[in-house]
């Protein structure tokens, strides 16, 4: 598998975005500390500049307001005319690429961290949009590294024949930090404690890159979207079951052909009817609903990732 280069100057405009999705509460509150508090996102070559993404949802406490931010940031949307009865993420996703882009562009900010959580079982995951995965593969390795205890997964998710749509697709560079499971509306301490320290270790790595280290080689397991499964519903589109017991908070785990995937109302169980053994991820997610989506189906495989060599003393150092 081929990845863009990496890139060889450093990352010195840096922003770290919580409450993307109103309910989803770490990031709101890391989001709001920081703005109080910003010298903990500070580092030697660069200040990361905290933002709270949506506040009106958040203010809510709701996913959104009239439609998904995270999925507002497409160059058709961002390039639309404004009027004053756009959707308020419009307004705000138009707003947030003045801010941090304009999205394609050399003005764009370096690197853009999402903070994000889900009520399914991920654990720690990284998402990665294929134009980033490159930078994003050492920053997952170093995090596995420092953190040997903590299993830390890579998912590469684009969407085949679609514009990216993500905030953090903003930036020349960019990921995602999604943390669960964490109910909508919840403030979980030990999620909150462990994304903090993520963050931190983030922040980190990019100081690291910006000061030249170099990083050797190393092999991984990444996992890559390739579909979406929905619920089993009647023909008026309700549902008539749900999670199998046997899939429900089993992410990243291997689903074949023949498992259990639904637990129908009249007591029978669905199968999986794949030809190969694929990898459930955001099982049962509750936003997922209406997208009519129950799991995701990624596949699982490894690439090797030659080493980096060190940027070199000639690229320019922020003050």
């Amino acid at each position: 598998m081929s990845f863009l280069p990496v890139p060889r100057e450093p990352l010195h405009r840096v922003a770290v975005t919580g409450g993307t999705h109103g309910n989803e509460m770490c990031g709101i509150y890391l989001a709001q500390h920081w703005l109080q508090a910003p010298e903990e996102l500070r580092r030697a070559s660069f200040s990361a500049v905290p933002i709270l993404a949506n506040p009106a949802a958040t203010a809510a406490c709701r996913r959104y307001v009239d439609q998904d931010l995270n999925r507002s940031f497409t160059l058709t949307i961002l390039g639309s005319t404004a009027t004053p009865n756009d959707p308020y993420e419009v307004t705000r996703a138009q707003e947030l690429n003045q801010l941090l882009g304009p999205k394609g562009t050399d003005r764009a900010f370096d690197f853009i961290l999402d903070l994000h959580n889900t009520t399914a079982n991920t654990g720690v995951c990284l998402i990665s949009e294929a134009s980033c995965t490159s930078f994003n593969l050492y920053l997952c390795h170093y995090l596995q590294l420092q953190n040997p205890g903590l299993p830390c997964r890579f998912l590469l998710y684009d969407p085949p024949g679609t514009e990216t749509y993500s905030l953090n697709s903003v930036s020349k560079n960019g990921i995602c930090l999604e943390m669960g499971p964490q109910p909508q509306g919840v403030l979980r301490a030990d999620v909150c404690t462990q994304m903090r320290a993520l963050v931190a270790s983030i922040l980190d790595f990019v100081e690291l890159f910006n000061q030249g280290t170099a990083f050797p080689a190393f092999e991984m397991d990444i996992y890559r979207c390739i579909g979406s499964v929905d619920f089993p519903r009647s023909s008026d589109g309700d549902l008539v079951g749900t999670v199998h017991p046997q899939l429900q908070d089993h992410d990243f785990e291997p689903l074949k052909p023949g498992d259990p995937i639904f637990k129908l109302f009249s007591g029978e169980d669905i199968l999986y009817e794949g030809d190969s053994i694929v990898y459930p991820v955001f099982i049962n997610e509750a936003a997922y609903y209406e997208k009519r989506v129950a799991f995701l189906k990624s596949e699982k495989f490894q690439v090797s990732v030659p080493a980096l060599p060190g940027l070199t003393s000639s690229s320019p150092v922020a003050p």
